[in-house]
């Protein structure tokens, strides 16, 4: 995505940067439009220094556009998650800002198994439907990854699974489908957008989990590692979770379709109870457990 991408017509944007000292000049050059956006390529001379370094000194955190102002100072830490670890999110899983080490610690003491999972949120997450149908959306590529002592917990946990956040919860259906692929021998390290709709298994998450196992353990890995443009709408059977912990979405949102494919209608009397009352929605927004209306 580039902001007022109108105004560069063509040739290089340059910026001189001062870094312990050190002068760097930094140049974008537009490479190519794209369905959704823009190809650019940047360059500078101090091999020294990397890109995510340069990004830290001349970037801002990524808050959403329907904030509709600039980043503050603190949202560096207020857009974050307390348990963010890997760089190359484009912005935080918003459900898991309502988290703090001393709620983390109080979940641990009464007994609830929290598990990590790498997720890198894509810009695609802020995009609306436009098209007239769903099946002319065409839906966003996420990339994840989780140790393969993670895959074996959710294979063995015998209790209620929580997903914190909607992105979450595509990984973990995502990882549903993966070992899905595997049990028919086809690829799996990529899910599509419509593979749930046109793949016939009848397995348990905890069987198509110990298919992705399987095949983990002979790429000789002890994780694994994969993407995902799934799409989550009414219809569709959530595999892998009984809850999710989310906030609350905007209109003509696949997010929101997320929710109404976990819940069924009744999604319409949770958002009606949240308007009427004066709940804040989207990313600085007040959440909500929704369960699932079926699970397996």
């Amino acid at each position: 995505m580039v902001g007022n991408a109108k105004k560069w017509k063509e040739g290089i944007l340059e910026k001189e940067l001062l870094i312990d000292g050190k002068k760097i000049v930094i140049q974008a050059f537009k490479v190519q439009k794209t369905s959704d956006g823009f190809a650019i390529r940047f360059s500078w001379k101090n091999p020294e220094f990397s890109f995510s370094e340069l990004m830290e000194e001349i970037g801002k955190t990524p808050i959403p556009p329907y904030l509709e102002r600039e980043s503050e100072d603190i949202d560096i830490e207020r857009y974050q998650t307390v348990y963010s670890k890997e760089q190359g999110s484009v912005a935080a899983p918003t459900a898991g800002l309502h988290f703090t080490p001393e709620i983390l610690n109080k979940l641990k003491s009464d007994g609830v198994q929290l598990e990590n999972l790498t997720l890198h949120v894509g810009a695609g997450t802020f995009r609306p439907v436009k098209s007239e149908t769903i099946a002319d959306h065409e839906m966003h590529t996420e990339h994840f990854r989780i140790s393969l002592d993670t895959l074996k917990s959710l294979r063995n946990h015998t209790g209620p699974k929580i997903s914190v956040g909607t992105t979450s919860l595509r990984t973990l259906e995502s990882l549903y489908w993966a070992g899905a692929l595997v049990s028919t021998g086809k690829p799996f390290h990529h899910i599509e957008q419509w593979t749930p709709y046109n793949t016939e298994v009848k397995l348990s998450f905890q069987e198509a989990i110990s298919h992705l196992i399987s095949a983990v353990n002979l790429e000789n890995k002890n994780y694994f590692e994969g993407s995902t443009a799934i799409i989550i709408i009414p219809g569709y059977q959530i595999k892998a979770v009984d809850a999710l912990l989310t906030n609350f979405h905007q209109p003509k949102s696949t997010l929101l379709l997320l929710v109404a494919a976990l819940v069924g209608d009744k999604w319409k009397t949770i958002y009606d109870y949240a308007l009427e009352n004066d709940y804040r929605f989207l990313s600085y927004g007040d959440s909500s457990l929704l369960w699932a209306s079926c699970s397996t």
